[in-house]
C-alpha cells in the first residue's frame, strides 16, 4: 500500500511539474519531461487535462509526436471524435496520416460522412488509399481490425537484402518480430522470426529458412475467431490474405487484446440482458434508453409467470402455506440455471463445446450435475420446513419441486445456448435474466402442480 501512495504521489508531482512548464511557456522542459514518460503515462496526462492546457500541447508537439499519444489513448471510439474537434482540421488531419491505419480506420468510423471525407480530403495519398481499402470490411472481421503497416519480403531475396529491407521499413512497421514472405504474385508463402533472420547465413535465399507453414486468417473472418487463433498459437502478428492468398495486412497482438476485452464487454452486457455497457459518463437517460427494451421485454415474460399463479389460485387459497416457499424454490432454480447457462456459454466461447459429441457430454455432466444438487438440495429443505413448520408432508412436498426444478433449470440453462449456436444465434442473448423467468414459470409449474395433484 506503501509503494502504491508513493507511486501515486510521483505521479501528481510529475503532472503538476508538466503543468507549471505548460503555464510558464516552457516548452523545452515541458517537451524533456513529457516524453521522459511512457507513452500510456503521455497518453493519460493529455487525456485527463482540460482542453485549454492541451490546445497549448498541440503547439508544443508535432502532428508525428501526436500520433504516437493518440494511439496510446484508452477511450470509447466516440470519445476519440471528442479530441479531434479540439484541433485545428489540417493539424488533425496531418496527425491521423501519421497513426497506424488501423488506428484511424477506427476513428474516421465514428464520423459522420461529411467529416471523414474532409479529413480524407487533407490526408496524403499514401495514407487515403490504405484507408479506403480497410474501409471496405465490415465491422468486426479481419480486414476491419488489420493493419497495413508490415515487413513483407519477397522469397527470392537473401537474408542480408532482407534485413536491408527491414532496416528501412522498421521505422514504420507495427511489429517486426515477424517477417512475412510472399512470392511474385504478392501470395502468402511463408513467415520467419526476427531471431532465425538475424542467425541466418548472409548470402542464403529466404525461401530456403523461411516456415513455409503459415497460419493465416481471411479478411472476412469474425474477430472472435481471430483472437482465438490468437490465443492458441500465442502468436504477436496473424497474416491477412483473400480469397487468392493475397497478402492484405496482418493483425497485431495489442488490436487482439482490444478484440477480447470487446467481446468479453458485449457478451458480460448480454448476460445481463442490456443492449450495451453503460459508460459511467453518460447520463440516466442514455443508460436507462439503453436497459428499457430488454427491462420491457422481460416485463412481459413476467407477466406469463403471474398468468400461471393466477391458475393455481384454488390450490394456494386451500394451502395457504404454499405460498411462503415460492421465492425459495423459483430462486434456487433460477440458480442453478445460470450457473449452468455461464459453464455453456463459456464452453462455446473456449471452442471447448464445438463438437458434437463434446456439447452431449456437456449436456449429460449437466444433467448429472443437477440431479445431484437437486437430491441434496430436497433432503435439506425437506428437513428445514419439517423443523420450521412441523409438516412432514408439505416439506417432500417443497423438496420434490425444488429437485425436479433445479434439474430441468440446470438441464435449460445448457441446453438453450447450444441449440442457439447450432441455429447461428449469438448464444449470449440466452442471457440470465431470461433464464431466470423461464425457470420461475417452470419451477411454479412444477411446485403448484405437484401440490394441486397430490394434497388438494
Amino acid at each position: 500500500m506503501i509503494d502504491e501512495n508513493v507511486e501515486r504521489d510521483e505521479e501528481q508531482l510529475v503532472k503538476e511539474q508538466l503543468l507549471t512548464y505548460i503555464e510558464a511557456d516552457d516548452i523545452q522542459q515541458f517537451r524533456e519531461q513529457y516524453f521522459a514518460l511512457h507513452p500510456y503515462e503521455q497518453a493519460q496526462f493529455y487525456e485527463k487535462v482540460t482542453p485549454d492546457i492541451r490546445e497549448k500541447i498541440y503547439h508544443y508537439l508535432s502532428p508525428e509526436e501526436l500520433a504516437e499519444v493518440f494511439q496510446a489513448l484508452e477511450l470509447e471510439d466516440d470519445e476519440y471524435v471528442q479530441f479531434l474537434n479540439e484541433m485545428d482540421v489540417t493539424y488533425a488531419a496531418a496527425m491521423l496520416s501519421e497513426m497506424n491505419s488501423d488506428d484511424v480506420v477506427d476513428v474516421l468510423n465514428e464520423l459522420d460522412d461529411d467529416d471523414r471525407e474532409h479529413y480524407l480530403t487533407l490526408m496524403d495519398d499514401e495514407t487515403v488509399e490504405e484507408i479506403h481499402d480497410l474501409l471496405q470490411y465490415a465491422d468486426y472481421t479481419a480486414g476491419a481490425i488489420m493493419t497495413t503497416e508490415y515487413v513483407a519480403i519477397n522469397e527470392n531475396s537473401t537474408t542480408r537484402s532482407a534485413m536491408h529491407i527491414l532496416r528501412n521499413e522498421a521505422p514504420t512497421a507495427e511489429t517486426i518480430y515477424y517477417l512475412f514472405i510472399t512470392n511474385m504474385k504478392k501470395q502468402l508463402v511463408g513467415v520467419i522470426s526476427l531471431r532465425d533472420l538475424i542467425v541466418a547465413d548472409e548470402d542464403v535465399l529466404i525461401r530456403d529458412v523461411m516456415n513455409e507453414r503459415v497460419v493465416s486468417v481471411h479478411a472476412n473472418d469474425d474477430q472472435e475467431e481471430v483472437a482465438q487463433i490468437m490465443r492458441d498459437y500465442n502468436f504477436l502478428a496473424l497474416p491477412v490474405i483473400d480469397d487468392d492468398q493475397t497478402l492484405l495486412g496482418i493483425i497485431t497482438v495489442d488490436d487482439i487484446i482490444d478484440v477480447i476485452d470487446e467481446e468479453a464487454e458485449d457478451d458480460y452486457s448480454k448476460l445481463a440482458g442490456i443492449s450495451d455497457l453503460d459508460n459511467f459518463e453518460q447520463g440516466p437517460l442514455a443508460a436507462a434508453k439503453k436497459r428499457l427494451p430488454w427491462l420491457i421485454i422481460l416485463l412481459f415474460l413476467g407477466m406469463l409467470t403471474a398468468s400461471l399463479m393466477a391458475q393455481f389460485e384454488h390450490t394456494l387459497d386451500a394451502v395457504a402455506v404454499l405460498a411462503i416457499f415460492i421465492p425459495l424454490i423459483s430462486g434456487t432454480s433460477g440458480n442453478s440455471g445460470t450457473q449452468a447457462l455461464a459453464v455453456a456459454i463459456r464452453g462455446l466461447a473456449t471452442k471447448d463445446a464445438e463438437k458434437s459429441d463434446s456439447k452431449v457430454r456437456l449436456l449429460i455432466r449437466e444433467l448429472s450435475t443437477g440431479a445431484i444438487m437437486g437430491v441434496l438440495c430436497a433432503l435439506v429443505v425437506t428437513g428445514i420446513v419439517y423443523v420450521w413448520k412441523g409438516e412432514l408432508v408439505i416439506g417432500m412436498l417443497v423438496g420434490v419441486a425444488m429437485c425436479c426444478s433445479i434439474i430441468v433449470a440446470t438441464l435449460a440453462g445448457s441446453l438453450i445456448p447450444l441449440l442457439m449456436d447450432r441455429l447461428g444465434v449469438d448464444p449470449a442473448v440466452a442471457s440470465g435474466p431470461f433464464i431466470t423467468t423461464l425457470n420461475d414459470i417452470t419451477s411454479i409449474l412444477i411446485y403448484l402442480g405437484l401440490a394441486t395433484m397430490f394434497i388438494l
